[in-house]
């Protein structure tokens, strides 16, 4: 791939992280994902500073993460030792938080910054396979109580001064995020279900729509087909509100194949 990117041009990108830590523990029904999410950064240069909207972080305001030197956050139960002997000691970026905090209280958004909070699975498990010598300072911005859509399609948009910026913008989700449903014996079933949401998706983001549909779109993304099926709750498709709102362009399809069974799909916003 080249760098097709200026290096003062943001990168946004949403991906589908996987489940809790097994990308890294080598879980054979991740294999896709691991191999896409390696190759990814070669889409694009180096960011002086990566943003992460993580699923796995809720608060009351869009908190920041502020600490200049995050600890670990492993918010998983139930793997075996290795998965808690995992780490990323990228610095953090306190003034890139603090920009950013600036940036949310000018819209009108409630905004806090936290100095304890760790970096969760959401963060360091795609990182760690896109930049594994943890050397660019990161962050995360939590979702909002309430996961209103409309919301988390601000909160992108009080984002887009930084759009002139050599960042790395990444929801870090999960497009298909129904824990009953995965197939964690590795069966690639058909699923009309599955396919028919991420279909709507591909369609939502980067089918030939006005960004004024695509937002209609995922404001009511709830009346997608198969939508509960695919998130009963939807704490997984809110960080590509994020993303789609700093954005305001159509997204290309960077990833479309099986995560533990079930298609899921990853967008890029040039």
């Amino acid at each position: 791939m080249t760098q097709a990117h200026s290096a003062n041009q943001a990168r946004i990108v949403y991906i589908s992280h996987g489940g809790g830590p097994l990308p890294i523990l080598g879980d054979p029904g991740h294999q896709a994902m691991i191999d896409f999410m390696r190759q990814l950064p070669n889409q694009f240069g180096k960011p002086d500073a990566i943003l992460v909207i993580s699923a796995h972080w809720e608060e009351r305001a869009a908190t920041l993460m502020s600490a200049e030197y995050p600890t670990m956050f492993y918010d998983y139960y139930g793997f075996p030792p290795e998965a808690y002997e995992i780490t990323y000691p990228a610095p953090g970026s306190p003034d890139l938080a603090n920009r950013i905090a600036e940036l949310l209280k000018k819209n009108n958004i409630p905004t806090r910054l936290d100095p304890e909070r760790g970096f969760d699975h959401g963060h360091f498990i795609p990182l760690k396979l896109m930049y594994p010598q943890a050397d660019i300072p990161t962050l995360q911005l939590s979702l909002i109580h309430g996961l209103n859509p409309t919301a988390h399609i601000a909160l992108g948009r009080a984002l887009r001064d930084l759009r002139q910026e050599n960042i790395l913008v990444m929801g870090s989700g999960f497009s298909f995020h129904n824990l009953r449903a995965f197939s964690w014996e590795g069966m690639d079933a058909p699923d009309p279900a599955n396919d028919a949401f991420q279909n709507w998706l591909i369609e939502t983001c980067a089918g030939s729509l006005t960004q004024t549909e695509r937002e209609q779109r995922l404001i009511e993304w709830a009346k997608a087909p198969s939508a509960r099926y695919c998130h009963p709750r939807e704490e997984h498709l809110l960080p590509l509100h994020v993303c789609f709102g700093m954005a305001d362009t159509p997204a290309k399809l960077i990833f479309d194949d099986r995560i533990v069974g079930k298609r899921s799909v990853g967008f890029l916003w040039e």
